[in-house]
């Protein structure tokens, strides 16, 4: 580090400051491993994180890291740390506890609703436990900057957040309490954001590359973040909580809530038959319309099908302050509403499916048998009516007729109704079009590990941070908003790194080098063991040691094999034949290795 303040070219590296390795070992290791899952285990991140003594319960939602958990944090923060200083950004913190009045100043506040813990000073003044800081960030470089020589600039955190989760689960994936690193940038105009925003990007690459990690870059939805251009980065397993679309010939991948669906070409509709209502008894499912359609109501051109009825799903929407207002989403009979998409869409709004006390209030309505007349808000309702992209003018559908146990037949969108607009809120199935090049789309899951924002000048707006411009003019400065998930990164490599026996730590995270097992009750196996421990340790590796003198073989095996050091070794009754055991424990593969060159084959291996 540098020191003093007129000799900058003098540099000091204490001793302190080096990486300092300790031999870990098993009989005085605060660590108890479990044989059986623990009960409210529903992913295999939590059931082996909790089994292998790596993290343990104290509330919903709220996890205690133990000391080999710890190190694997650790050992990911680390990665995160290097790679933003690397990337030239500079670390400050902030605390947890913040005060309202600059949430208050962009409206998050209110926003956030129930997900943020709010609490209140012996003065009655309100505060938050923060769950994200843009607020802060933004009113920090206000308070120093103020030219636009003083930009670009990047700062960042490594901090705990707070989020009142309605159902925290999967263990360390979604908790209340979780620790993230945010970063923010800030340019005085669009172009430098974009560099910005792409040294974010690279950094990012680098930094889930060293945690070996297998991921994907997506087209996400800013959300409550608000701004452009934004990215996801998910790490790719079949027990992630998000769901991603990607093409099958292509590069396209986005979040499904980011799918935009191509809306095809309008249709003429001059030939097209008038509407005409009927009466359709039994028909309770879009099922059973259809069968009644192709039975009593024949279209001359082919067969209806489920796409062709226009089925109406009615919405309650509640907005920040409290207030709610109805809303009728149209979409096709072969597609749900997908709730995810549609909040995306709505927020900071949150919709859920209208109850029957308030259906009661819209008379006009006739469950079942609800069609474009009534809706709209030049209609007695006004009651808002938004329908998917694919109801274009000139496409023809079947519908509720307003009247109990009929509907209306060649119903032309454009001619016989006009929505008050588009939404993406249907379901996205995998077939689906590729809007970049028309190509099948595949689905996917996968975690968030990453997310990357233009946000723009929301928060500069809202809180007055400008700079002088090269004119001396006021700009508004225009920021970019970037986090990555350190403990949850902890659970998604756990996610991707375990087979039947248990964990697989990739080695950079993982809380050592090598496991060392002694067997055997002879003494010789106990004083080389040592030995080749310690040497182990001086060479700079890191070492747990099993040296429990009383577990049996099988028991440390299958502790090895659960804590998922990279490396294990074996040190027992080969060792009477001259030879020790190396195992790979991600491959699986053993090696026989002669005691002569034990020392020089592991350290060869854990450093290669």
């Amino acid at each position: 580090m540098r020191v003093g303040g007129g000799r900058p070219d003098i540099v000091v590296s204490p001793p302190y400051l080096e990486e300092i390795t300790v031999l870990l070992r098993m009989s005085s290791l605060f660590l108890r491993t479990l044989r059986e899952d623990p009960a409210d285990a529903e992913v295999p991140s939590h059931r082996l994180l909790v089994r292998a003594g790596y993290v343990r319960r104290v509330a919903p939602g709220i996890f205690a890291w133990l000391p080999l958990g710890w190190q694997v944090y650790r050992n990911v923060e680390r990665i995160v740390r290097e790679e933003m200083d690397r990337a030239g950004f500079q670390e400050v913190h902030f605390p947890a506890l913040l005060p309202r009045e600059p949430y208050e100043a962009t409206g998050r506040w209110t926003e956030y609703g129930d997900n943020i813990f709010r609490l209140k000073d012996r003065r009655d003044n309100d505060y938050l436990l923060g769950p994200t800081h843009e607020e802060m960030f933004t009113l920090m470089v206000k308070g120093e900057y103020s030219s636009y020589k003083d930009l670009p600039l990047a700062l960042y955190q490594i901090q705990t957040k707070y989020r009142d989760e309605a159902r925290p689960r999967a263990g360390i994936l979604r908790g209340r309490e979780f620790v993230m690193k945010d970063s923010y940038s800030f340019d005085v105009d669009d172009a430098g954001l974009q560099v910005s925003y792409d040294k974010h990007r690279d950094a990012y690459i680098r930094t889930f590359d060293r945690m070996g990690l297998q991921y994907v870059i997506v087209s996400a939805m800013s959300g409550a973040m608000g701004g452009s251009a934004s990215e996801e980065f998910l790490a790719m397993t079949e027990n992630g909580e998000d769901t991603y679309v990607r093409c099958t010939t292509g590069d396209y991948a986005a979040n499904v809530e980011a799918v935009v669906t191509p809306a095809p070409e309008a249709l003429s509709y001059a030939d097209a038959p008038a509407a005409h209502v009927e009466d359709t008894p039994d028909t309770p499912t879009i099922g059973t319309l259809v069968a009644y359609a192709n039975e009593h109501q024949r279209r001359a051109d082919r067969a209806w099908t489920a796409a062709d009825t226009l089925k109406n799903v009615v919405l309650q929407v509640t907005r920040p302050d409290g207030t709610t207002y109805p809303l009728v989403v149209g979409l096709p009979g072969d597609r749900e509403v997908d709730m995810k998409r549609l909040e995306a869409v709505l927020h900071p709004d949150e919709p859920e499916p209208m109850d029957e006390k308030e259906f009661t209030k819209h008379p006009d309505l006739v469950k079942g048998y609800i069609g474009p007349g009534v809706l709209g808000e030049a209609s007695v309702s006004k009651i808002r009516y938004l329908v998917d992209p694919r109801v274009v003018d000139g496409t023809r559908w079947i519908t509720g007729a307003d009247a109990p146990g009929r509907h209306v037949f060649d119903l032309v969108a454009g001619r016989d109704f006009t929505p008050g607009g588009t939404i993406e809120a249907a379901e996205i199935v995998a077939g689906d079009v590729c809007p970049v090049c028309g190509s099948a789309l595949e689905m996917a899951r996968g975690i968030e590990i990453g997310h990357i924002f233009q946000l723009g000048r929301k928060f500069a707006n809202a809180l007055d941070l400008k700079v002088l411009d090269e004119n001396g003019k006021q700009q508004v400065v225009t920021m970019g908003s970037y986090g990555i998930g350190v403990s949850r990164a902890v659970a998604a490599i756990a996610e991707q790194s375990y087979d039947e026996l248990g964990l697989r730590w990739p080695r950079e995270v993982a809380p050592a080098d090598v496991h060392l097992v002694a067997t055997t009750k002879d003494d010789a196996v106990w004083t080389f063991a040592e030995q080749l421990a310690t040497d182990l340790e001086k060479a700079g590796l890191r070492v747990i040691y099993d040296d429990r003198r009383q577990a049996s073989p099988g028991v440390k095996f299958k502790d090895s094999e659960l804590l998922g050091v990279p490396t294990i070794v074996v040190v027992g009754k080969g060792l009477a034949d001259g030879v020790i055991e190396v195992k790979d424990r991600a491959t699986g593969e053993r090696t026989e290795v002669p005691v002569a060159h034990a020392l020089a084959h592991v350290v060869r291996v854990c450093t290669a």
